[in-house]
């Protein structure tokens, strides 16, 4: 009989565990949707999209900028032994100026030319009076003449070497450059 008690327990014990009912599995059901399932953006994603965005910024405004110091460098020319700015040019004077006011920490230095024609000293006194006419003339358009300097180079650094009336013409000329404030440009 002492066999009994145990085998009444295995048989027992295999009773109850096969009675056990199993856990039913639940499957979710998917829900409707009007348009595709968008999955949110990583934070990789996210921040690959605002760097992306901050380079597109920095990228436009430096175009931005070098169209200025591209604007401001635009050359002024003038008749032969002459200094009074041209109508053609008083279009970009006025452009230099409206970009001058729009960005007070900017100093230039316009330089006046002359073709080979005369004395060097005559040409270095000619290059003079034509800078100093475009600075007049932008002085007159309320730019501050603190603001801009003024040289001469005469015939000494002639654009077209050539012994002709195509490049005289090229060589009386006015050069504008920015000596101060470039980096900060904005347009007006």
């Amino acid at each position: 009989m002492s066999r009994f008690p145990l085998i009444a327990l295995a048989l027992a014990l295999v009773v109850t565990a096969c009675g056990k009912k199993e856990e039913p599995v639940v499957v979710p059901t998917p829900t409707q949707t009007d348009g595709p399932v968008v999955t949110p953006p990583s934070d990789d994603d996210a921040a690959r999209r605002a760097e992306e965005a901050r380079r597109d910024s920095l990228a436009r405004a430096e175009a931005a900028r070098a169209a200025l110091v591209n604007e401001m460098a635009t050359m002024i020319h003038f008749d032969y032994d002459q200094f009074s700015i041209r109508g053609a040019d008083e279009a970009l004077l006025n452009r230099k100026a409206a970009i001058m006011r729009a960005n007070p920490a900017v100093r230039i230095r316009v330089v006046g030319h002359a073709d080979d024609r005369g004395s060097d000293e005559y040409n270095l006194a000619l290059g003079m009076r034509r800078a100093t006419a475009a600075k007049e003339y932008l002085v007159r358009l309320g730019i501050e003449s603190g603001r801009i300097e003024v040289a001469s180079l005469g015939e000494e650094v002639p654009l077209d070497p050539a012994q002709n009336e195509s490049a005289w013409a090229t060589n009386r000329r006015g050069e504008f450059e920015i000596i101060a404030g470039n980096q900060t440009l904005r347009a007006p």
